[in-house]
């Protein structure tokens, strides 16, 4: 099981103290033990949930690495140096891990702070007022303490239609905010506050920038190694999840010689396009591991699934909802309770879709660089010379962050809004390179992943792509290093050229569930037909009812995947109803 606890803020701490309260006899019914109380905070978690307390009275929740993979203990020698007064920022630069630093009020009136580390490895959602308030991995938690009331925000909601796949700090439930990973909550005397703790932009610096593909294949290598061994030399187990691309296959590679026990499942769809076996296969041979190929009919997709109370947002789509009781009916059959992905690889591998690893060269590297990413570019694309070198051009005239434009389609026009939310990572040096703004905004968009995965509350879900020390090293690799020999993710198959097999390692395409998505809407077309018109989004006034029914009445033609928007408005609409 994940991390799993509740953090008291203020004065609701100093209550839950005195044993006659209600409080701790409700919490402990739940399962949940005090673990550490300083001035301002009293943290509960699970029996599962690990603790560290550290230098200054504060405690982390999760575990921590130093960066050669080990792991700290309270006793380590390397956490005597923490600076109590910024230990958020000294986690960051000197350690690594799925962590929430609590830190306890200071003298000079702040209260206390809490960190969550640069991969969101720990959910944290809080609702701080007049510096009181809670922090939790499960709103339910606090829900069941009477500490909260649900009530959803009508105005996320709009948001969250209009820019579906953008990742803020606002929750769909009035009063409740995530803290982002990366970031500090500040808990004052009448209010709370955030701040960015770390900063993807740090890495794309010129100071930072490698030069040379082999040594950066080479570190690339070495990093993904050590971090996965780290975690693995914690779980003991891994279950694999193999999509049977380079990502999740370079996960499992880095398993190989570990101690953990070791099982893979991939995914074997009833339609075609997504079949990963021929992939899947090899790689789990070359670790010597049981490789199980499960069914993914599409009765497994369910547009109207029940919603795990813990979700604050609606994440989960029907792929999403089956993938998740297929991966978690294997963890339970074969004993596994750590679930290895390769999710964010693309992204942190730099698999840009445009022409900005060109224009990076360019503008980085001058002429004869960016035209030698030009030529790459063309074959990576399959297109003319002449027609990658327009769309490097066109990139370098553009300035400032791309500004992703709202999807109105099927709303009611006047609830769209004008802006998306704000998020920390999105707020760029000037200049920028074209190709680093596009990497760190699929970076922020990464941390979407764990909202639309229940099984990472009920197991621990290992998502190493997208660890501290993995992104810092590839954000560290310039764009165009990522389209050498024009090939996609090319750093990251140079530096595993000796330990995929050949068929995995030379593979361009990728798993597509497109025919599958596509039948799941046909066969339910008419249910999210009437799941939409007598639901919540059409009370709240938030749909173009004329539209929606000309688009259910329309045929789709083949390539047609303009029946995803419909799967948006469901997966919305299924969470508010699941909030009552």
């Amino acid at each position: 099981m994940g991390c799993r606890y509740i953090l008291l803020l203020g004065e609701p701490a100093a209550d839950s103290r005195d044993e006659t309260s209600v409080i701790p006899g409700q919490l402990r019914a739940m399962g949940m033990q005090e673990r550490h109380s300083c001035a301002g905070a009293t943290l509960y978690a699970s029996p599962g949930t690990p603790t560290l307390r550290v230098p200054g009275g504060g405690i982390v929740i999760g575990h921590l690495f130093r960066p050669d993979g080990m792991p700290l203990h309270e006793q380590s020698a390397a956490l005597a140096s923490l600076d109590a007064n910024d230990a958020g920022r000294w986690l960051a630069r000197n350690c690594w891990g799925e962590y929430l630093l609590v830190q306890p009020a200071r003298d000079n009136g702040l209260g206390p702070c809490i960190t969550r580390d640069p991969s969101g490895g720990v959910a944290c959602v809080h609702s701080i007022r007049d510096a009181a308030g809670f922090a939790t991995s499960d709103i339910s938690i606090a829900e069941r303490l009477g500490l909260f009331e649900r009530r959803v925000d009508r105005d996320f909601i709009a948001q969250f239609l209009a820019y579906p796949y953008m990742k803020s700090a606002r929750t769909g439930l009035s009063g409740i905010r995530e803290l982002l990973p990366g970031c500090t909550l500040h808990v004052h005397r009448g209010d709370a506050t955030t701040s960015r703790t770390w900063s993807p932009w740090d890495f794309v610096a010129p100071a930072r920038r490698q030069r040379d593909i082999v040594e950066a294949a080479s570190g690339l290598r070495d990093v993904i190694e050590r971090t996965v061994g780290a975690w693995a030399g914690v779980d003991g187990t891994a279950l694999v999840e193999l999509s049977g691309g380079l990502d999740s296959s370079i996960v499992a590679a880095c398993l190989q010689g570990k101690a953990a026990r070791i099982h893979c499942a991939t995914l074997i769809p009833a339609l075609p396009g997504a079949d990963e076996r021929m992939y899947a296969a090899p790689v789990a041979r070359s670790l010597g591991a049981e490789l199980s190929c499960e069914p993914l009919d599409v009765d497994n997709a369910r547009f109207d699934a029940p919603v795990p109370p813990w979700c604050v947002t609606p994440g989960i789509a029907p792929l999403q909802h089956a993938v998740d009781g297929i991966m978690e009916g294997v963890a339970a059959r074969e004993g596994f309770d750590s679930l290895y992905s390769g999710g964010g690889g693309d992204t942190v591998f730099g698999f840009l879709g445009g022409a900005a690893p060109a224009a990076d060269a360019f503008r980085e590297r001058g002429v004869l660089a960016g035209l030698r990413a030009v030529d790459q570019l063309s074959e990576l694309h399959q297109c003319t010379f002449w027609l990658a070198a327009r769309l490097a051009l066109r990139k370098l005239a553009k300035t400032g962050a791309p500004r992703r434009p709202a999807d109105g389609s099927l709303l009611d026009p006047s609830v769209v809004p004008d802006a998306s939310e704000p998020h920390p990572w999105r707020e760029p040096p000037c200049p920028a390179l074209p190709g680093d703004l596009e990497r760190i905004e699929g970076l922020a968009g990464t941390q979407l992943f764990r909202d639309a995965v229940p099984r990472a509350m009920r197991r621990c879900l290992r998502l190493p792509l997208l660890s501290q020390p993995v992104m810092e090293t590839c954000l560290s690799i310039p764009s165009w290093m990522w389209i050498d020999g024009g090939r996609n993710r090319a750093v990251a198959r140079m530096a595993f050229s000796d330990a995929l097999p050949s068929i995995v390692l030379q593979r361009r395409s990728k798993g597509d569930f497109a025919q599958y998505n596509g039948a799941v809407y046909r066969r339910n077309k008419d249910a999210m037909r009437r799941f939409l018109m007598d639901g919540e989004l059409r009370a709240m006034n938030l749909l173009d009812t004329n539209v929606l029914d000309t688009f259910f009445d329309r045929p789709l033609g083949p390539r047609d995947q303009s029946y995803m928007r419909v799967v948006d408005l469901c997966r919305a609409e299924n969470w508010i109803r699941h909030q009552s």
